[in-house]
């Protein structure tokens, strides 16, 4: 694919990164950790989330919830595309992706772009980009799930409806620190939003403040190894991320952060790849 611009300190960063974490480490062992995680494969995850502020004409809500794909080195086009069929078989209302679908180098990616588009959930597929989409060629990422009529968010919201139900989506680029994702926040929060992708849980907090139901974010991979029995004491925490895995509170908004589908390198410990599908509940109560 031909480049339109020169690669930032970023993606040489980031390049250096990849080959010793994400190719050295799997070449040591022989593509064995490869095939070893190819073959543990992805949990499909159910879970039920209350959430005070929640729609009533929207109790019930299926979100199919994926992330950090990495497609590159350890996952091939036609893996993301077989996690995509698995999604179809969840029968959600929506499909949200908080980005990281590429590893590294943009490729061609309409194969699976065309995949997810072709399940059609009745409230519409949405994708954020992560910090590995922007190192290389984010602008073609984000053509290429367009030109499959996936809804790509770029600090902006979106209404969609089946009919009966109506649901406003807000989703925001990448952002590194806490500031700069309030300012992309703020950016998308326009009209009365209910639901926000980020790709960096640092986002929930601006989120909880402008009263956001529900935010959806990954980015952390719940840091792929942790502690057995506590997936909240994990590697990610040690690299600072505070909310890197499952359901956060704040007053009576909810994060969900996934520990994604794909690797940043060739093992998980007590952290199984996943794709969830989140039922949205108004408690009786609220």
């Amino acid at each position: 694919m031909a480049r339109k611009s020169p690669r930032s300190s970023h993606y040489h960063r980031a390049r250096i990164r990849h080959f010793f974490l994400t190719r050295g480490l799997n070449r040591i062992s022989g593509d064995r950790l490869r095939q070893r995680r190819r073959a543990d494969g992805v949990e499909l995850r159910e879970i039920r989330l209350d959430i005070p502020g929640w729609p009533g004409d929207l109790d019930g809500l299926r979100i199919a919830h994926l992330s950090d794909l990495h497609i590159g080195d350890l996952m091939t086009v036609d893996d993301a595309i077989d996690i995509i069929g698995s999604i179809g078989n969840m029968n959600p209302d929506l499909i949200c992706n908080t980005g990281d679908v590429v590893d590294l180098d943009c490729m061609d990616l309409s194969g699976f772009f065309e995949a997810a588009a072709d399940l059609q959930p009745p409230l519409g597929n949405y994708l954020v980009l992560g910090n590995h989409d922007e190192l290389d060629d984010p602008a073609s990422v984000a053509a290429q799930a367009g030109n499959a009529g996936i809804h790509v968010l770029r600090n902006e919201a979106t209404t969609a409806s089946d009919g009966d139900r109506t649901i406003r989506i807000g989703g925001i680029d990448w952002a590194r620190s806490s500031s700069a994702c309030r300012r992309h926040v703020d950016a998308a929060a326009t009209g009365d939003i209910q639901l926000l992708l980020s790709h960096n849980p640092k986002a929930f907090d601006r989120a909880a403040e402008l009263g956001i139901p529900l935010t959806l974010s990954g980015h952390t991979h719940g840091g792929q190894i942790a502690r057995k029995n506590r997936p909240n004491a994990n590697l990610a925490l040690a690299m600072t991320h505070r909310r890197n895995a499952g359901i956060y509170e704040k007053g009576d908004s909810r994060l969900f952060v996934t520990v994604g589908a794909g690797d940043l390198f060739p093992l998980r410990m007590n952290c199984p790849a996943e794709v969830v599908l989140l039922t949205i509940h108004r408690p009786a109560d609220a």
